[in-house]
């Protein structure tokens, strides 16, 4: 089967699909930024600040519902800078929880591979007493970095596709 392409930043002029959201919706404090490297990657920089209650920063892409059925992992490929980061995913907008899968970045060009199952459902950094993932729609896509300190942080994206 053939790989889904979900963005790919290097050959996309277009980001303006992608948002970043801070923990700013709620009172916090923290700031981030998604630029683009020579090589056309995606950058996504900033500081995460405990201030107020704060704690994350992101950024996601929204779009029409994607038929997923038979793909059962997401392959991101990145270079982080040695920090846990989250990739979550949405079936549908109108969901409250997000599922969720926790990497940690090893500050070199990686592969990541995330099967779809161990996506866990949470709601405000709550795990939910629900199923993992097991959607056959996909609808939102989100890198998310909190990690309960404050930190600077910076991942570089280029690609992510579902297998």
């Amino acid at each position: 089967m053939k790989s889904l392409l979900l963005f790919d930043f290097s050959s996309s002029t277009d980001w303006s699909v992608w948002e970043i959201e801070n923990d700013v919706v709620m009172g916090g404090k923290s700031t981030s930024e998604l630029t683009r490297s020579e090589q056309g990657n995606a950058v996504f920089t900033g500081y995460v600040s405990l201030e107020n209650d704060g704690g994350f920063a992101s950024m996601q892409y929204h779009f029409n519902p994607k038929d997923i059925s038979g793909y059962d992992k997401a392959v991101i490929r990145l270079k982080g800078d040695g920090k846990e980061y989250q990739f979550r995913v949405k079936a549908d907008l109108s969901e409250r929880a997000s599922y969720v899968y926790t990497f940690k970045s090893s500050g070199d060009w990686q592969t990541i591979e995330i099967p779809l199952s161990k996506m866990e459902p949470t709601y405000r950094g709550n795990k939910l007493n629900q199923p993992n993932f097991e959607a056959s729609k996909l609808q939102e896509i989100r890198f998310m970095i909190g990690n309960g300190k404050a930190e600077n942080f910076r991942l570089e994206i280029d690609k992510i596709e579902l297998q």
